[in-house]
């Protein structure tokens, strides 16, 4: 199966070579490696570009110490962005908001969360958004750069968190998590996510599926997710496959065929 990752931390898997080489061997589809510091481009584009369906986002995780250093980091993203490859860096993100953890300076993580949003929208790149315990100021911030595209990644809230990001342009996408005993809400959300608005993801290495929860996750469990998500759609898991895939280029985070 042409499985598609659309959101996954490469450099933070143990052995990523042996298990990447093994997958696209295989024929897995693709993924999308996700950045979570200002400094870390080059070094995931140096260790994994040999892999032809492996793209990259650029982005800084709001922890406190990024939130306090955010304009030194934000230059250091915009210059990264700048020396890329062509065709490799192709989302900004992950950014954005997460009021579970402790964050002394709310203002300056919203500026943060603002700075990316601004620079998506000077590469005409999408957006990709960390959203935790803050659905309400999240959804009014993105209102407030309407035009803006990209993804609300591991999805967390209910239908009409879902209904409000779906109005604004942005794609759902869902973790393992979905398959957890106690996601009747997420299961519930992910019917209602409109066929060519849905993603799906492990954020590796975090949220592994059911079968193998407590463990790190890593791109090969997205079959679990992907079943599931089949099962419920009531279509076959090959028909999603080549929908998720067609969503994934359809917001240019995919490989060229």
């Amino acid at each position: 199966m042409r499985y598609t990752d659309t959101h996954a931390h490469l450099d933070r898997l143990p052995n990523p070579h042996d298990l990447l080489t093994t997958l696209f061997a295989d024929g897995f589809g693709g993924i999308l490696d996700i950045g979570t510091t200002c400094d870390d481009l080059a070094g995931r584009i140096a260790a994994f570009s040999r892999y032809p369906s492996v793209r990259f986002a650029v982005g800084i995780w709001p922890a406190p110490e990024a939130v306090a250093a955010r304009r030194e980091g934000i230059a250091a993203l915009e210059a990264q962005l700048e020396a890329a490859p062509p065709g490799l860096a192709v989302a900004v993100g992950e950014c954005g908001l997460d009021h579970h953890q402790e964050q002394p300076d709310k203002a300056g993580e919203r500026e943060l969360f603002e700075a990316h949003i601004g620079l998506a929208g000077r590469f005409g790149l999408p957006l990709i958004v960390h959203t935790r315990d803050a659905p309400g100021e999240t959804i009014a911030i993105l209102r407030a750069h309407a035009g803006v595209r990209g993804i609300i990644h591991c999805y967390s809230y209910g239908v009409e968190e879902a209904g409000a990001f779906l109005d604004l342009g942005f794609y759902i996408s869902f973790a393992g998590n979905l398959t957890y005993k106690k996601s009747d809400a997420l299961r519930e959300t992910l019917h209602f996510v409109p066929e060519d608005r849905l993603l799906l993801e492990t954020d590796s290495p975090f949220l592994a599926p059911q079968s193998s929860r407590g463990k790190p996750c890593h791109p090969a469990l997205i079959s679990e997710t992907y079943a599931l998500a089949s099962q419920l759609r009531g279509i076959p898991a090959r028909r999603l496959t080549a929908i998720i895939a067609g969503n994934a280029k359809a917001l240019g985070i995919a490989a060229p065929d």
